[in-house]
């Protein structure tokens, strides 16, 4: 596997710290995400940055990522690539670098990788009937799949061995349903779909672990949705309406006068699917200044600072 760098996918510095990393992935997100962009190849440079935020922004993901990536660069400079034979999936021997070997084994570790992970589960008892090995597979869905019962395809590969004993990798591809309600962690085991048995031996089964990636701009809390409501100022004081995004829509939301930066408005059943109930839609409002003023503008706030008697800071003199 061809070694991916998640900095230069969301284009960031590699010092960016998290703040800045996650501004670019909704950045980006909100370009590419399926709903919002019906583009060939959206979906997958959607994935692509989905895939980097994912390592970015888990501390421990990023300083593996970043020592792997380090040690790259340094073969590089030293012009000491080394090269290491394998076999690609149709049994022919093929040539790797071994700093791709090094991202594809990283990448395996954080994701599942294409073929999955192998568990100990039905070993081997003897050379002529053994149950297949169960697999194990990371599956990204979006937030949107999990609000009603749905069915997706997936494609993976089994390991496999051929008359002559050489290992080989089966593709094979199904459709799952992902009940309503499915969380983030979650593991939903499909029976007999793992790799196959030896002789009249069943065959392993497949668990997959399900993700949620990350929305351009909802938060998960609990089984509700957080979202930012950026306001004008004037907007803040004398109230607004505003069209709200949802996952299944846009609604009107009222903004009260005076509403302060922190404060949630919640929106009820317009969170995600619970077990016993659906979460709410969490609106959190934040006040946003304009970053540059005309002349005349700048006249009419000098002429409010002159006039209220507003004082943010007065919790300082107390």
């Amino acid at each position: 596997m061809e070694f991916k760098d998640y900095y230069a996918a969301l284009g960031v510095a590699p010092d960016a710290d998290d703040k800045t990393i996650k501004k670019a992935f909704r950045k980006l997100a909100h370009q590419y995400h399926p709903d919002m962009n019906k583009d060939a190849g959206a979906e997958d440079k959607f994935k692509e940055v989905a895939e980097a935020y994912e390592v970015l922004h888990n501390t421990e993901k990023r300083a593996e990522y970043d020592e792997l990536r380090t040690m790259r660069s340094r073969r590089q400079q030293s012009g000491s690539h080394q090269q290491t034979s394998g076999f690609n999936t149709g049994g022919g021997q093929e040539n790797y670098q071994e700093s791709d070997i090094d991202f594809a084994d990283f990448f395996n570790s954080m994701f599942g990788g294409a073929r999955g992970r192998q568990t100990n589960q039905g070993g081997f008892h003897n050379s002529n009937h053994a149950k297949g090995r169960d697999l194990e597979i990371e599956w990204p869905i979006n937030l949107e799949d999990t609000l009603a019962d749905t069915s997706k395809r997936i494609e993976y590969a089994i390991p496999d061995y051929d008359n002559y004993g050489q290992p080989h990798d089966v593709k094979k591809s199904l459709n799952i349903k992902i009940p309503a309600g499915t969380r983030d962690g979650e593991r939903i085991r499909i029976k007999g779909q793992g790799a196959p048995g030896i002789g009249n031996a069943p065959s392993g089964d497949l668990y997959l672990h399900i993700r949620l990636i990350p929305h351009p701009l909802f938060d998960i809390e609990g089984h509700n949705l957080i979202i930012a409501v950026p306001l004008a100022p004037w907007e803040a004081i004398l109230g607004t309406k505003v069209t709200l995004p949802t996952l299944t829509g846009k609604i009107n939301l009222t903004i009260p006068p005076n509403s302060q930066a922190g404060q949630r408005l919640r929106i009820k059943g317009k969170g995600l699917i619970g077990k016993l109930e659906q979460g709410d839609l969490i609106a959190a409002i934040k006040i946003v200044t304009p970053k540059t003023a005309t002349e005349d503008e700048k006249k009419l706030w000098t002429q409010l600072a002159e006039k209220t008697n507003f004082n943010p800071r007065t919790e300082w003199s107390n």
